[in-house]
């Protein structure tokens, strides 16, 4: 999810916008001074905040630089951190109590719980090292002297939320003292044989647990705070990992001062969890590897497989990865916003037609300043594009009050970043039995987004900030890259990321813009053998393969070699959880090496 970022920042670049129209004037759709007296500034004198100018004076107009530079001072200067704060709270998800409400029925499943975390401490340990520490086995690698991982196996039976193996636990920087978490399961198929899936959610900010709880992992959490099966899991046929990243996100957490502030520092630690990780279960490192996830990991997945790539003595391969309405090429995307919210999308406009309008004329300073960043990606020249940007082209949505994450519907009151359910999965992650459960009882408060990380994510210029060039650098590689799309989204939605794939500059890329989309009609989708079995124990008649319709487009697809391009019909930003039959038919035909997902104009 791009959550906080698309909705308490238009609070933020509200207030910064009324700095920057004073400052920017609009000729042809380049960027020039309001005045020409803000070009008189003593270059050696000129910064932003700790940005040294020096270097862009040399190839860029000088008045450029000095329009910046007064923007981001009398920026910085305006939005104090308090300042900010108060705007975020005003636009914040709802926050949680210490000690979260109780649902009724949720005592029998706790109690239950507990006694089986009771019940399981009697029995001697078995998988733990003399290294352990309490539950956690503890790893090191003397390639990462920084670098170490505690894992614990987790009883099935404690939370209930799959049958399979699952596993908990951190890697920890030391010297930072950063601790990331993550959290395993299995396949539900093959473990042995199935492929592998790093799953990332987006935001910046977002725990993986909106991923497992509420798109794709073997169990949703209902209003009483109870699992409930999801028999179209990812880990239906892959065994699937979820990790909280950057560090402050969901259960992952930060004892000193530093902080993950781009998607460039995030890498880093990807890798190196990656590398423990299949240190921790070598078994799986002969598997297929993918990485896949949504919205900001459109900006995460080709900048860490690329990290991934750079190091040739890896202990494991990476076979291919999978962005879902990702913020990829934030140039082109933001150029979408206009037509999706204007009726050129596949639904009928949302805004009145001179708002449309003014969005038309509004694009081409929010193209100039993204280009600038594109340039020089320095929050120097990134934070004008982000606030001008959102503020012009995102807002007028935003005050329909209409759901960014899907253009059919209202945002919900309560707080959950627009869903219900999201209030759900916080309260749940912060019952201190399942922290305990899962090793994460030093949590104070679990919440799914964090402002903190956001907001360092923004104030570096991160989010428009070019990513597409590591995708036509895995291209290039011949690692496969599937680009998918809800086309009720808006915040990401499934024509900024057409645009940008047909405009991607790489070896094929000519031939891949002139093919057109066909209909997709995605494969049935088998039932889990133990699926099948209760069926057949409950005397319930029908097919071993769910009721998908094989002669129904569900979206239009197109193909060339190893990039491919999905539109899925009638799904919103995370389209496992409005589509979850054919999100799930779509990974399997993909992990299982059919990148034309059914259809091929090779």
């Amino acid at each position: 999810m791009r959550v906080t970022n698309l909705v308490s920042s238009l609070a933020i670049a509200s207030s910064a916008l009324s700095i920057f129209n004073g400052l920017f004037s609009n000729e042809g759709g380049q960027i020039v001074l309001s005045n020409e007296e803000d070009a008189r500034v003593d270059k050696n004198k000129a910064s932003a905040g700790d940005i040294k100018l020096e270097e862009l004076f040399e190839n860029i107009g000088f008045e450029t630089p000095a329009l910046l530079t007064r923007a981001w001072a009398e920026m910085q200067a305006e939005l104090s951190p308090e300042k900010i704060a108060s705007m975020m709270k005003d636009f914040n998800k709802r926050k949680h109590s210490k000690q979260p409400i109780r649902k009724v029925g949720q005592e029998t499943q706790e109690e239950k719980a507990i006694a089986k975390e009771k019940e399981e401490s009697m029995k001697p340990e078995k998988h733990f090292s003399q290294q352990s520490q309490n539950d956690f086995e503890v790893l090191s690698n003397k390639k990462f002297e920084d670098y170490s991982m505690r894992v614990k196996s987790n009883n099935p039976e404690v939370l209930g939320l799959d049958s399979v193996k699952q596993y908990t636990g951190y890697i920890d920087v030391q010297s930072i003292d950063h601790h990331y978490f993550f959290w395993f399961f299995e396949s539900r198929n093959d473990p042995e044989n199935d492929p592998v899936v790093l799953w990332l959610n987006g935001g910046p900010g977002c725990s993986s647990a909106t991923g497992l709880f509420f798109e794709l992992g073997p169990a949703s959490i209902n209003s009483t705070l109870e699992p409930v099966h999801n028999p179209y899991s990812w880990n239906s046929n892959a065994s699937v990992i979820f990790l909280d990243q950057p560090v402050g996100v969901g259960y992952s957490y930060a004892g000193g001062e530093d902080e993950v502030k781009n998607t460039d520092t995030a890498a880093k630690n990807v890798f190196v969890f990656l590398e423990l990780f299949f240190q921790k279960f070598p078994q799986f490192s002969k598997n297929k590897f993918h990485i896949a996830g949504e919205s900001y990991a459109g900006h995460y997945i080709p900048k860490f497989a690329s990290e991934i790539l750079s190091n040739a003595d890896r202990s494991f391969e990476l076979s291919s990865v999978l962005i879902g309405n990702g913020i990829t090429d934030a140039l082109i995307q933001a150029g979408s916003y206009k037509p999706m919210a204007c009726g050129e999308g596949g639904y009928k406009p949302v805004l009145e037609e001179s708002q449309c309008e003014q969005m038309e004329r509004d694009y081409p300073k929010c193209a100039s300043l993204a280009k600038l960043c594109y340039e020089f990606q320095t929050a120097f020249t990134c934070v004008p594009a982000e606030f001008y940007c959102e503020n012009k082209l995102f807002q007028p949505y935003a005050e329909t009050g209409l759901n960014p994450y899907d253009i059919r519907k209202s945002c919900a009151e309560e707080g959950g970043n627009c869903y219900v359910e999201m209030n759900y999965i916080d309260d749940y992650l912060n019952l201190e039995y399942v922290k305990r459960a899962v090793g994460a009882s030093n949590i104070d408060i679990f919440t799914s987004c964090d402002d903190t990380v956001f907001r360092n994510f923004l104030f570096d210029g991160d989010e428009y900030k070019p990513f597409q060039q590591y995708v036509a650098e895995l291209l290039e590689k011949n690692i496969p890259v599937l680009i998918y799309a809800g086309d009720k989204d808006y915040i990401c939605n499934w024509l900024g990321n057409y645009m940008w794939v047909n405009k991607l500059d790489y070896e094929d890329g000519e031939i891949f813009a002139s093919l057109p989309l066909q209909p997709w009609i995605p494969q049935k989708v088998r039932k889990s053998d133990a699926e099948a079995e209760a069926e057949a124990e409950a005397d319930q008649k029908g097919s071993i393969y769910s009721s998908t319709e094989s002669s129904v487009p569900a979206g239009q697809v197109k193909n060339y070699k190893h990039f491919t391009y999905l539109r899925i019909y009638d799904a919103g930003h995370m389209v496992p959880y409005d589509q979850p039959k054919n999100s799930l038919a779509m990974l399997n035909a993909w992990i299982q090496g059919d990148y034309a997902l059914g259809y091929s104009a090779n």
